[in-house]
């Protein structure tokens, strides 16, 4: 970003980037770390762990070890605000494929002129819906995050019906004020203000259906 005037390179421009500006290269450790991960959840599904309370948790619910998103947002003492999503992919995607995460305005954005939406569930959805840059332009127009959310997670369910439409949404608008919503069973989140002497935790946002 600095030597050029794009923002998001991939592919075989990314690997000209690397070779032009002599980029440093790091091991693909993430590979690595996968077979290790594979390893320890074959031996925790034949009982061969050590810790047996996991074991029992992985046969009773098995949607705890499904990959997840990390999102977050955040306004400061100056009024910036700023959004960050980081997510574990979609299950048995193709090679190659690019979830909403890192597509600006889709699984994330941030605007000091509306708010920060993070975004997690089905990457499509966010994509083709513009879904975090929609949630921004709502607070711009004078709603609070929590109508924003609201009304994105509203259109998800209308526009995108009868399929699997998992979505949930976190929201600061520049106020201050907190959205959470989501189409999905849960949306596990938690919220930290100056008033506050720990962080407010809750599993549930306000479902919209």
């Amino acid at each position: 970003m600095e030597k050029t005037d794009h923002v998001f390179i991939a592919g075989k421009g990314a690997e000209d980037l690397v070779q032009i500006f002599n980029l440093e290269r790091r091991a693909p450790a993430i590979l690595a770390r996968r077979a290790v991960y594979e390893s320890q959840l074959k031996s925790l599904k034949e009982g061969k762990f050590e810790l047996p309370k996991l074991a029992t948790l992985l046969r009773e619910h098995p949607e705890v070890f499904q990959l997840e998103t990390v999102g977050a947002v955040a306004l400061d003492i100056a009024g910036n605000v700023a959004a960050a999503t980081s997510t574990g992919g979609f299950p048995l995607k193709l090679p190659g494929r690019i979830g909403d995460s890192p597509s600006i305005g889709c699984g994330t954005y941030a605007d000091n002129c509306s708010g920060a939406c993070s975004a997690t569930g089905v990457g499509e959805i966010a994509m083709r819906l513009v879904l975090a840059k929609r949630v921004c332009d709502c607070m711009e127009s004078r709603c609070s995050a929590q109508e924003a959310v609201e009304e994105a997670i509203t259109m998800i369910g209308k526009r995108i019906a009868r399929v699997y439409n998992e979505m949930g949404l976190l929201a600061i608008d520049l106020l201050g004020r907190i959205g959470a919503a989501h189409i999905s069973s849960n949306l596990t989140w938690a919220y930290m203000t100056p008033e506050l002497h720990r962080p407010a935790t809750s599993l549930t946002g306000k479902i919209v259906k």
